[in-house]
């Protein structure tokens, strides 16, 4: 160490990536494949998941009864309504029961014989004037209004049209145990 000459200050080693041009085109090719995979992989998925985040469809309006059948309606009528219901890739024959009454301003209302709590089989109890669920003693007044029980709301009213002297009813399927009438499908 002379005089004059300074310490100079050795620096660690330094990471460098070298890239030559067969790596950088193994990488072009590797992220070129994957996003051709990934596109061919989209269309397959969609088929596959189709079934679970597809809703079941119905077809349009079923016949209940002939409009004079229910002219002098004073009880509650139960009635078997069948559709076709495509659920997935699948068409199924589907039958509901459905309660034919009056409203309070006389005009036909339908309701689902389904219960809104959890879904059993509700059923008209002449004698108490009232619609009863057998499952945890829902009671619905004539028009469908909840009376008692744990129900959160009133039996579901479907739509429904008079047509060509039939009464037609559009059949759905609601949420169970919520307070808002809520449609599945």
């Amino acid at each position: 160490m002379g005089h004059g000459t300074k310490l100079e200050e050795t620096e660690g080693p330094k990471d460098v990536i070298v890239i030559n041009r067969r790596s950088f085109f193994g990488v072009l090719l590797g992220i070129g494949s994957a996003g051709m995979g990934a596109l061919l992989a989209v269309p397959v998925l969609r088929y596959v998941l189709y079934p679970l985040y597809a809703k079941s469809k119905q077809s349009g309006w079923s016949v209940v009864a002939t409009a004079d059948e229910l002219s002098n309606l004073s009880q509650p009528v139960l009635k078997t309504v069948d559709f076709k219901q495509l659920d997935g890739w699948r068409e199924v024959d589907s039958s509901q029961s459905v309660y034919v009454t009056k409203g309070a301003d006389g005009q036909l209302k339908v309701l689902s014989a389904i219960c809104p709590h959890l879904g059993c089989s509700v059923s008209w109890q002449k004698g108490q004037e009232q619609f009863v669920c057998p499952c945890h003693g829902g009671h619905f007044a004539k028009d469908g209004d909840h009376l008692a029980g744990p129900p959160p709301r009133g039996m579901d009213s479907l739509p429904h049209k008079v047509q060509d002297g039939n009464l037609m009813v559009h059949f759905e399927y609601f949420r169970s145990n919520v307070p808002n009438k809520e449609v599945l499908s």
